[in-house]
């Protein structure tokens, strides 16, 4: 069973010079603490507590990760409400051309100008967007975000985003709203967070119909996970068969177990070290444009 400590000696077996965790948050220091008061509060109609392991000052986190192997990682942050996504996304790019193995990142909201700082953005280098449908409580359908999703289909900057149903569904979580989104921008490069909890299947036919698409591995395939949302073994074929359309994501610091939990799940579903060095490594550096 590997371990924290374990993982380097784990990526010298693969071959590999490191993680890449395209699903990592660092946040404004008020903002995080909020997230976790969030996560502390989880009721118990969920089936389980929620306890933040990596509850650690910003630097702790950053020597950490780097501990732990991972050499490229980004700093997801998402808005809840309009008039946030500006400063967030400020924060997150400022941040990560301060930080080494940190990509910079942005975010979004439906919202006059949206278009004008997503573009402002990419502009300023972002590589890789979240968007949070279940948190942000918005229709990726919005007409003030198709010109945006356009605009990020054009540059070919990946979006993370939280679109399926779990752990709570939203009005505008699952398949169905982001399929709409992809039927318009079909070069829109989609990163569905969390492998589409709890609709495994349905995101599994966005990847298998759009090529941009992809799945990130976030608390998917977990003990944790599993015993909210399993993931059918019936789906593994399919999994394997996406081979160049997964990549690694942890959520990072904000997970239940050891990191090396989420690293040993995907060695559990026994799919070849093929499989575990594009997921773990080459996917994920493609996707963020990473040396």
């Amino acid at each position: 069973m590997l371990t924290d400590a374990g993982l380097p000696a784990f990526l010298d077996d693969l071959g590999l010079p490191g993680f890449v965790d395209i699903h990592v948050h660092f946040m404004p220091d008020n903002v995080l603490r909020k997230v976790w008061d969030y996560f502390d509060r989880v009721p118990p109609t969920v089936g389980m507590q929620w306890p933040i392991r990596y509850r650690t000052d910003e630097s702790v986190r950053l020597d950490t990760l780097r501990a732990l192997g991972v050499t490229g990682f980004t700093a997801l942050a998402y808005p809840h409400r309009a008039g946030m996504a500006a400063w967030l996304g400020d924060w997150a790019l400022t941040f990560g051309a301060a930080t080494p193995g940190c990509v910079p990142s942005a975010t979004f909201y439906p919202e006059p100008g949206v278009l004008e700082y997503v573009r402002a953005f990419l502009d300023r280098g972002a590589c890789v967007f979240k968007s949070h449908l279940q948190v942000g409580s918005y229709d990726p359908r919005d007409e003030l975000l198709d010109p945006v999703w356009g605009l990020l289909a054009e540059a070919g900057v990946p979006v993370v985003c939280h679109c399926g149903s779990g752990p709570f569904p939203g009005e505008f979580t699952g398949p169905g709203p982001i399929s709409e989104v992809l039927a318009r921008h079909p070069n829109l490069t989609l990163v569905v967070a969390h492998a589409g909890s709890p609709e495994y299947a349905g995101f599994l036919d966005l990847v298998e119909a759009y090529p941009r698409v992809h799945l990130d591995t976030t608390m998917a395939f977990t003990p944790y996970l599993n015993a909210l949302a399993p993931f059918p073994d019936e789906l593994i074929p399919r999994l394997h068969a996406a081979q160049d359309r997964v990549v690694l994501g942890s959520d990072f610091p904000n997970i239940p177990y050891p990191y090396s939990t989420q690293i040993q799940a995907l060695v559990d579903l026994d799919l070849g070290a093929d499989w575990l060095r594009s997921v773990l490594h080459h996917n994920g550096s493609r996707l963020l444009a990473l040396p």
